[in-house]
């Protein structure tokens, strides 16, 4: 008799840890994978039903959840949504998420291995779960004027960074929406919404432009042209170049003309200093065929091209065309054909030249914090790539600063701050041009950097546009 109970026991406590066992590997090991699983519509509506956490600037919430009167129990909104909505993107019932909801969707809704002790309290306590913050790296004030600058109507983007950390102290682009729109529970109306937006010309509610629209850098892409040909040692300071009003080019019938608004027609030949400061096409050509496809590619890879990466959302990789044909070869070194880069790629070429040729990885996460203010992650800043050496930038910068000097980027000059700086045109088929500035100041000590693109503008726009804002954008840093 005692036996029999004995080994009833043991069946039931068998019976019993198996269920215990099973409960615990749904809840927590298999949770992941069944909550992404395409056919599991719980798993979307029970994040709607949490209590997600907030993606901050400066400690003000630009996305949080307050509590609403209906099934789901909060509903997401967006403050100050136009100036912010490429970097957050939306959570939507119908349209899914994008951008920062997306990219840190695990930790907004307290779903990552750092959070697995509170989940095991709340499935336990019953407690109300609550997902992290995350604390963006946005200078408030610097994104506010970046996107004042672009004019409504025109299509543009804005980057800042930190060169020495990788952080991004301002992003932003133009055209721009209310991401409200879509963050509601009616979904009829979200699509609607949509469906509206897509009409709207020049924006894509899906994209962030500044990290995912791919753009003929135009003469911008000469900063890498220089830094291949000191790379390689077939270039220097002293070396004197053939400038040609126009350039042949091999195989075709069409000749490659020099930039006519700056003063490159004063000079047969050129030094790699003039040839950037009035922007010269003709030798920057010349300077892609002494060094070769190869070389230059492998020079434009070391500053990011053809890599994607997360910063933490999805950016586009930029590239550089493969060919062995010449005349494609001069008009990429101008930053025209096949070659095409993000306003961040464009922004991170001068990081590397102004971070003594050293590329740290972007980055927008300052913390994220558990919803009793302990913090989960930190980011600290990594090195992308070694993309030139100390000497290659000492003397690019050298060069920048002479740009803006004595040439095309004078408009960036501020009074008693070297500034860095180029400026780029890429002429686009049947559209307007893409405007163009890139640089960093104080040039003897980095703290920022910028990249400005205004696309499908003529050329006297384009100028206005994005040089001048540039000394705007460099000044609000330094002054404060």
């Amino acid at each position: 008799m005692n036996q029999a109970i004995r080994n009833s026991w043991i069946v039931a406590l068998a019976m019993f840890l198996a269920i215990l066992g099973s409960l615990t590997y749904v809840q927590f090991f298999a949770a992941d994978d069944l909550n992404k699983n395409p056919i599991n519509s719980r798993s979307l509506y029970q994040d709607f039903g949490k209590n997600r956490g907030s993606i901050l600037v400066d400690g003000v919430p630009i996305a949080e959840s307050v509590p609403s009167n209906d099934q789901f129990n909060y509903q997401r909104v967006y403050n100050d949504p136009e100036l912010y909505s490429a970097l957050t993107g939306f959570f939507s019932l119908s349209q899914g998420s994008y951008q920062l909801e997306l990219a840190m969707n695990d930790e907004l809704t307290g779903n990552t291995d750092q959070q697995f002790y509170d989940r095991l309290v709340q499935l336990f306590s019953g407690a109300q779960a609550e997902g992290a913050s995350v604390e963006l790296t946005i200078d408030p004030q610097l994104q506010r004027l970046a996107y004042d600058l672009i004019p409504e109507g025109q299509k543009g983007s804005i980057v800042m960074m930190d060169p020495k950390t990788g952080d991004i102290l301002a992003m932003v682009s133009k055209p721009s929406y209310d991401t409200n729109l879509l963050a509601g529970h009616d979904t009829e109306i979200a699509n609607a919404n949509m469906e509206q937006l897509l009409t709207v010309p020049g924006l894509s509610p899906y994209l962030n432009p500044a990290t995912q629209s791919l753009l003929a850098p135009g003469s911008t892409f000469k900063l890498v042209d220089a830094a291949a040909a000191l790379e390689t040692g077939k270039f220097n300071a002293d070396s004197v170049i053939p400038n040609p009003a126009a350039l042949p080019l091999p195989g075709t019938n069409i000749s490659l003309p020099n930039f006519t608004n700056g003063a490159c027609a004063s000079r047969s030949e050129a030094d790699i200093q003039f040839a950037l400061e009035q922007s010269c096409n003709t030798v920057f050509a010349q300077i892609a065929w002494d060094v070769g496809q190869d070389a230059l590619a492998q020079q434009a890879e070391k500053f990011g091209f053809g890599e994607s990466f997360s910063i933490p959302t999805q950016v586009t990789a930029s590239q550089f065309p493969e060919t062995e044909d010449q005349a494609e070869l001069a008009l990429s070194s101008i930053g025209q054909g096949s070659v095409t880069a993000t306003p961040l790629q464009v922004a991170m070429i001068s990081a590397a030249i102004a971070n003594n040729g050293v590329q740290m990885t972007p980055n927008l996460i300052k913390t994220v914090r558990a919803p009793d203010l302990s913090v989960l992650d930190e980011p600290e800043p990594t090195v992308l790539n070694e993309s030139i050496s100390p000497g290659t930038a000492a003397q690019l910068t050298d060069w920048m600063v002479s740009v803006v000097e004595n040439g095309t980027a004078s408009a960036a000059r501020i009074p008693g701050v070297k500034v860095a700086g180029k400026t780029g045109t890429a002429e686009v088929q049947d559209r307007g041009d893409n405007a163009w500035f890139t640089g960093f100041a104080p040039a003897d000590d980095p703290e920022v950097v910028i990249s400005i693109v205004m696309e499908n503008v003529d050329l006297t726009t384009g100028s206005q546009l994005t040089t001048p804002s540039a000394q705007k954008l460099l000044e609000a840093v330094l002054n404060k």
